[in-house]
Parts: structure tokens; sequence; C-alpha cells
């Protein structure tokens, strides 16, 4: 029987907490009383924690192990779980037990009022506050301008997204943490919801400041997919254009100076800088194009879409060449 939800947690060195995270998820989930898989994928750990996870496997037949080779990262994680998820529903979670099981079922519900994607909002984060609450905070604002979906708290693992909207994501470096971002090109329904968050206590994080560059570099590239995926021409082209028309401005300035007799001008810098800025201009002009034309083979040899359709209504059958012929009766 295909399971409605699917729960997908990443593991690495988390042997301490796998028993009782396997047993609050069974619990929490047994109460709920929807059908559910979960998918615990092991991202390379080099404790026992796929010993740990296999046999609890051979006891609960729910649970499915996926085991990396080697350490791939988080977001590989997750993109292996999407695309073995079997339900309607996918469930995604921390294996450190600081996100509470317990919040799954109504995360659930608030799904099933109309929306695409549920996110869960550690609004009293049990982390401490210099090196992991302050960046979170800036990161979030960042990233809630930059993508134009505000929520309070991207880095929050525990969300609910309907499978028809995850599992054609495609996921790489750190770009986890911005899938409602990245789903919001489709024109989904976000939510946002506080849920319980519990201070971690066993093992330690996986997280540091020195991820924040890779979330920045992602966010770069999240920005551009968003904006500029199928225009490329228009960003690049833009800087080009106007660079190379300041550039044009300047050599033409100085040219007139030149021919009118007022100064030499072939030891100036500003002609040096005049001249980079027409090259340049004319660089990113010509890579904006080939741009185009990379987005247009990347969609057209996938026979991949511009648009999302959420809901086709219509009636088949009813005659299309009956139709206006009725209405137009008695006219």
């Amino acid at each position: 029987m295909t399971p409605e939800l699917s729960i997908v947690i990443p593991i690495r060195n988390e042997s301490e907490n796998i028993p009782r995270l396997h047993q609050e998820l069974t619990t929490a989930l047994g109460r709920f009383g929807r059908s559910y898989e979960l998918l615990m994928i092991d991202d390379g750990s080099t404790d026992n924690s796929f010993e740990l996870l296999a046999g609890l496997q051979a006891e609960d037949p729910r649970l499915r192990v996926i085991s990396f080779r080697r350490n791939f990262g988080q977001t590989a994680a997750f993109a292996a779980g999407f695309a073995m998820a079997r339900g309607r529903y996918i469930i995604t979670s921390d294996g450190d037990l600081q996100n509470d099981p317990a919040d799954i079922p109504a995360m659930v519900e608030r799904l099933e009022q109309g929306f695409d994607i549920v996110c869960g909002w550690r609004k009293n984060r049990k982390d401490p506050f210099v090196s992991r609450r302050l960046p979170s905070i800036i990161a979030n604002r960042i990233i809630s301008i930059a993508t134009g979906v505000a929520l309070h708290d991207y880095g929050c693992s525990l969300k609910v997204f309907r499978a028809e909207v995850v599992k054609p994501l495609k996921l790489y470096g750190e770009m986890h943490r911005f899938l409602p971002a990245i789903a919001s090109e489709m024109g989904v329904r976000i939510d946002e919801v506080v849920v319980n968050h519990r201070a971690r206590v066993h093992g330690r994080s996986k997280y540091g400041i020195s991820r924040t560059v890779r979330v920045i570099l992602d966010l770069l590239t999240v920005k551009f997919l968003l904006s500029y995926s199928t225009r490329p021409l228009q960003i690049f082209g833009l800087v080009g254009l106007t660079m190379g028309l300041v550039g044009a401005a300047v050599t033409g300035w100085l040219s007139i100076q030149r021919l009118l007799g007022y100064q030499a001008i072939g030891n100036r810098p500003l002609l040096l800088f005049g001249i980079l800025l027409i090259f340049t201009g004319v660089q990113l002009i010509t890579l904006g194009l080939l741009a185009e034309l990379q987005a247009r083979t990347y969609h057209e040899s996938q026979d991949k879409p511009t648009y999302a359709i959420r809901e086709l209504r219509e009636s088949p059958d009813v005659p299309v060449e009956g139709w206006p012929l009725r209405h137009g009766a008695g006219g």
C-alpha cells in the first residue's frame, strides 16, 4: 500500500539520537493515524549510525534506510529522499532531535487547508545567540528580501510539502534551505507555523559560521534562477549596455577634447578606463546572448515549460463547435 506520508531525515553521526528519534516518530505518527514511511539517509556516517538504522529497519517495515558511499551533504540526502519517497506529502526533518515529531500532524493538517508548503518557525530557538541565532536572523532577512518569499526561519528543516511540488526540484550545493523560494517559481502557496524547538542533547552541530559563505553564494544562484533563468540577457545585457554607454561617453568626451586641440589624451588613465568599459560591455552583452541560447536549449531539450499549471477545468462532453452556435442563438 502506498503511504500517505513520507518523512525524509538525513543522518550523519547521530548514533546516540537514532533510537529515541525512531521511537518519537513512531509514537507521533501512530497517534496521527495516517499511513507513513520513514526514509533515513545515512550521509557517510563514521560511527555506527548505519548499523543502528539497519537493526531498526529489520524490525520496522515502514523504515527505509539509504546509505551513501561517502558524505555528500544534507542537500544531497534530501534529494535522494525526495526521489525515493512514495507518499502524497513529504515531510523533512533533522536527525538531531531538535525538531519535535509531535508537530508533524498539525503541519500536515495546515497543508490540507489549501497550502503547498508549510514551513516550521523555531520562534523560541534553543541555540546559542551569537554563533547560531544572530547569523540566522540576518540570513533570513536577506533571503526573504532577495527571493521575495518572506519567512522567519529558512533554516528550520521541519517542513511539509506536497509531493508534486518538491519532487521535480533539482537540488545542488546547500540549496535545501531555499526549497520554498525555489518552489515559489511555480506559484505555490506557502505558510509558516510556530514549532517546538529543543536543545541538542547528544552529538554536536554540523553547522558553523563558515557555512554562511556557501549560503550567500547559493542565494545568488537562487536569485538568478528565480528572476532571470528564462531571460538572462536582461541582466547581462542591461549591465553590459550601461557600461558600454558610459565608456562611449567617456571616450567621446576625450575625443572631442583632442580634436579641438585642448590637450593630449594618450597618457590619460581615463581613456583606458573608457575603453575598458566599452570592451567589458560588449563581452557582457555577448555573454547574455549565449546564455539566452543556453536557456532555450535547456528548456526545449527537456520539453520543460516556462509555466506551471495549478488546475485545469473543462467539460469534455460538450462539443466545442456547438457551444458558440447555441450561445449566439436568438441574438
